[in-house]
């Protein structure tokens, strides 16, 4: 009898990544569909030791990868996703039908055959993709359903195994010559050589100094403008730009001279031209148009969040992902510039109902992306919807930083469809002659717009520095001038410059330079930045990636033995491939033999770790800094070290220096290096025995700082041989125990102490730390000792900061429990000196001083605060600079915010029946 057909129950199951996604669809679904969530990734390659046991011996055991059968992927089920895999299971039973809604590019896809894997449905498999959440678009999602693409899933897997064969063959290499725990990555490798590379740069850069001329100039109708130096009898005056990193003025490539002045021709040039007559001797105009940026694809949008809402690629990624899962934007990870018509249409409807017809071209605009890889989401990032929800609209809907994020997105997406913004741009000349009879020519330039078009919605950032801003003023108005028109000079000033070193990584400059050598895809750059952040390699200070010195050695080790895999062209031919094999034009199996084993033998991955040879990990862990001093990058950390000469005797330590973890490699000197070895004092200092253990206690100078701890002997040969002999079972004898280590008790001095006059009493003290003074009336004990910002009290998890240091061996328990009587003071450290200080403000008449803030420096006055405009150092910043940026802000008035509405009452929830 055959078995019986299952019934038909009209249950259709939906499965998605997120619970957040899973609501947001679930409302446009119809009857019958029940949505549920895998909860991201549901398995994945274990852990080689988590292999079981007979697997440990196989070629699997190696990578959790079959090397021997096509490089099949041993995957496991994550234990935290046993319970959810079990739950998918149960909904399956009573389903007709599975839907597999995860994102639209290979990793979704990857969790889409992961899912269809582990739960062997027995219902018909339909693969759901979209790039909104929105009524719209889940209806043309469900009009073009599909099977699994498993063209992108092999490439995701691709993807997955390259990245185990890479880490695990080349990582152990790093903790063998550089330190344990630290990692090799196909795409964070190459990132961290780009941020090494730039300090490199910059480490090696001399700077050059070179002076020039500015000056106001009038007409005879008394209008002025100023005007700057260009060129002497005939002779271009440089500029940074002439000067190589070395600090020498480049051989110039045309034929006209070069003419570097330094202070005393430039002053004295200042000085014959105070009285000179001044014409102009040319005027060229020429039309002004500047076209509005592309949507927003995922290397853009982390860019330009960066610049303008200083954010962390992470966080906007994060904040960008809610915007999706919640329906107010489309896909956040793509490369596409791409617009559905939909999407035009309802931009250039909004753009002309806001900002006039005249603001919208008479056709569409069509953006296309820079690399042929494109692909993933196949459409820009751009608000969700076929109709767009203004950022006014949706704003009580939305936290303040989703907020920023969406009116940032609805902003280019808006203006990438309006008109260009028209305008003429005059340069003008004029020159005159000293009195010792040098010809200055100067040259001044101004933009007028005419029409504003898409900047009246928007305007695209920049990396650009101070200078730069000043030179490429946005709108200046020149007046009217002919040639022959004679000029007034005044107030004509000479100043000096030093060309600076190449500027540092930002998220947004490293993202935009990886996107244009072609290394990662719109899902790896986020991830790629918080990893080597993560692993150590790199430091943000500002908005400015600084590498450490263990990164130098990293890249180091790898440039010199793993040339290939670092090299910027073939990581990014390897997307090349990952992208084919996406595509079905290359095979798994075949890439990731030729990858791994090689084309010839010993050229492959395994070849080359197989056949490294000896490695100096000495060599690899020294950077020279000055004659006779080397940076070693050891195991507690960066020092400097004198060596020793080949004659000196038997026993003899080195002369050693720690280097301040705050100091930047660029900033670590011939001359600082000097300093610090000159200042660094002993290294070590006995101060005694413990009474009480017995023990030597010593004060060293250490990474973070002085400290004092105490020397535990490690037992000799002959103690451990005088054990007792334990036994085995069959009679032998056990090798004999080595007893647990005890960890040494330390101490930080404090800074009222140094290294040089730190006493036995003052050392057996700071070791006994933390003291405890009590209970308190509940029995709970509270304690008292010195952390990183200061000495504090600790009950529970309950810490409260106190005065000083000295107080941590006077506080009583009754001092104590003063303290915790009183509410908990937030933030109430001492406030932190200010970063520059200007003198009073000429209207406020406060003190004008510039601050370190949550996002970044700014400058106030106690009423008014400004940022310090991007690319402006402190050290650049002058008073003048200061007054007039305060002045600018007062100008403008307080910013107007709208009345915050009360929160809208949620209906109660209806209880389950």
């Amino acid at each position: 009898m055959p078995p019986k057909a299952k019934e038909k129950t009209g249950k259709k199951l939906v499965i998605v990544e997120s619970p957040a996604k899973s609501k947001s669809i679930a409302k446009y679904l119809g009857d019958g569909f029940v949505v549920d969530a895998s909860v991201g990734h549901i398995r994945d390659l274990p852990q080689p030791s988590e292999l079981p046991a007979e697997l440990k011996k196989s070629p699997v055991g190696k990578f959790a990868v079959d090397l021997d059968n096509d490089f099949e992927p041993y995957y496991v089920v994550y234990p935290d996703k046993k319970k959810k895999v079990s739950e998918l299971k149960a909904e399956l039973k009573d389903a007709d039908e599975l839907y597999l809604a995860t994102d639209a590019d290979r990793e979704g896809e990857a969790i889409a055959w992961h899912l269809l894997q582990v739960l062997k449905p027995k219902v018909p498999v339909y693969r759901l993709a979209f790039t909104e959440i929105t009524k719209e678009g889940i209806a043309r999602a469900m009009e073009n359903i599909r099977d699994l693409d498993t063209d992108l899933v092999d490439a995701q897997e691709t993807r997955r195994v390259l990245d185990r064969l890479y880490g695990y063959e080349i990582s152990p290499v790093l903790w063998r010559k550089v330190a344990r725990g630290l990692s090799a990555g196909r795409v964070q490798s190459v990132a961290t050589r780009l941020v090494v590379e730039r300090e490199r740069e910059r480490m090696a850069f001399r700077s050059a100094s070179y002076w020039d001329l500015a000056g106001e100039f009038a007409t005879g109708a008394g209008e002025s403008f100023r005007a700057k130096l260009v060129g002497v009898d005939g002779g271009r005056v440089a500029s940074g730009r002439d000067f190589d990193d070395r600090g020498g003025l480049k051989t110039p490539k045309s034929g006209t001279a070069v003419v570097h002045l330094d202070e005393a021709s430039a002053t004295s040039l200042a000085t014959g031209l105070q009285d000179s007559t001044f014409a102009v001797t040319s005027v060229d105009t020429k039309p002004y148009t500047r076209r509005p940026a592309a949507p927003f694809t995922t290397s853009t949008l982390q860019q330009e969040a960066s610049r303008k809402l200083r954010w962390s690629s992470k966080s906007t990624m994060q904040v960008a992902q809610r915007l999706y899962e919640n329906g107010y934007i489309t896909y956040m990870r793509t490369d596409s510039v791409f617009l559905s018509n939909e999407a035009v249409n309802a931009a250039r409807k909004q753009a002309a109902e806001l900002y006039g017809q005249d603001s919208v071209p008479a056709k569409p605009r069509v953006y296309k992306s820079k690399s042929d890889s494109a692909q993933e989401a196949h459409e820009a990032i751009r608000p969700a919807g076929d109709a767009f929800r203004r950022p006014r609209d949706v704003k009580s809907q939305l936290g303040g930083d989703e907020f920023r994020l969406y009116e940032l997105i609805w902003k280019r997406t808006v203006a990438s469809q309006m008109a260009d913004a028209k305008g003429s741009t005059a340069s003008v000349r004029l020159a005159g002659e000293a009195t010792d009879g040098r010809r200055a020519e100067f040259s001044a330039s101004g933009t007028v717009i005419t029409f504003r078009g898409f900047m009246a919605a928007y305007e695209e950032g920049k990396d650009t520095s101070a200078q730069e801003e000043a030179e490429n003023d946005a709108e200046r108005r020149l007046p009217q001038l002919a040639p022959g028109d004679a000029l007034n000079a005044a107030d004509i000033t000479a100043s000096g410059h030093e060309t600076s070193p190449p500027p540092r990584y930002t998220e947004a400059s490293i993202v935009a330079e990886l996107e244009e050598r072609e290394i990662g895809r719109p899902s790896t750059f986020a991830p790629t930045i918080s990893t080597i952040m993560d692993r150590g390699y790199v430091t943000k200070r500002g908005g400015a990636l600084v590498p450490s010195w263990i990164a130098f050695s990293v890249i180091r080790l790898l440039e010199e033995h793993f040339a290939k895999y670092v090299d910027y062209g073939f990581t990014a031919r390897l997307e090349d491939d990952l992208d084919e094999i996406a595509k079905g034009h290359k095979g798994r199996s075949a890439w990731l033999k030729d990858f791994y084993f090689g084309a010839t033998e010993g050229s492959g991955l395994q070849g080359i770790v197989e056949n490294l040879g000896d490695i100096d990990a000495r060599a690899i862990n020294s950077i020279d800094i000055a004659p006779g001093i080397v940076l070693r990058v050891g195991k507690f950390g960066p020092y400097l070290e004198r060596p020793l000469p080949a004659d000196a005797p038997e026993g003899s330590e080195p002369e050693r220096a720690n280097v301040p973890e705050d100091l930047a490699p660029d900033e670590l000197t011939a001359e600082k290096a000097i300093e610090l070895m000159e200042n660094s004092g002993p290294s070590e200092r006995s101060l005694g025995t413990d009474p009480e253990s017995g023990r030597e206690i010593v004060a060293k100078d250490g990474r973070y700082g002085p400290y004092v701890t105490e020397v535990i002997v490690e037992p000799t040969e002959a103690e451990l041989a005088a054990q007792p002999v334990e036994y085995y079972k069959n009679g032998k004898p056990k090798p004999p125990k080595k007893p647990a280590k005890v960890k040494p008790r330390t101490g930080s001095l404090f800074k009222s102490m140094s290294l040089e006059t730190v006493t036995l009493e003052d050392a057996l003290k700071l070791i006994s730390l933390p003291r405890v003074l009590g209970t308190d009336a509940e029995g709970v004990e509270i304690t008292v000792q010195n952390g990183r910002f200061g000495p504090y009290l600790k009950k529970g998890t309950d810490s409260r900061s106190i005065g000083s240091e000295e107080e941590i061996f006077t506080i009583t328990l009754e001092q104590a429990l003063e303290i915790y009587s009183q509410p908990k003071q937030r933030g109430g450290r001492a406030a932190t000196p200010p970063l520059a200080e200007f003198g009073p403000d000429p209207v406020s008449e406060k003190p004008i001083v510039v601050k370190e803030g949550r996002f970044g420096e700014y400058i106030t006055d106690g009423i008014t605060n400004i940022t310090v405009p991007r690319g402006t150092s402190i050290e650049e910043l002058t008073r003048e600079r200061a007054v007039e940026l305060l002045a600018e802000k007062r100008a403008k008035g307080p910013v107007k915010r709208g009345a915050r509405k009360a929160p809208a009452k949620r209906p109660a929830a209806k209880k389950k029946k």
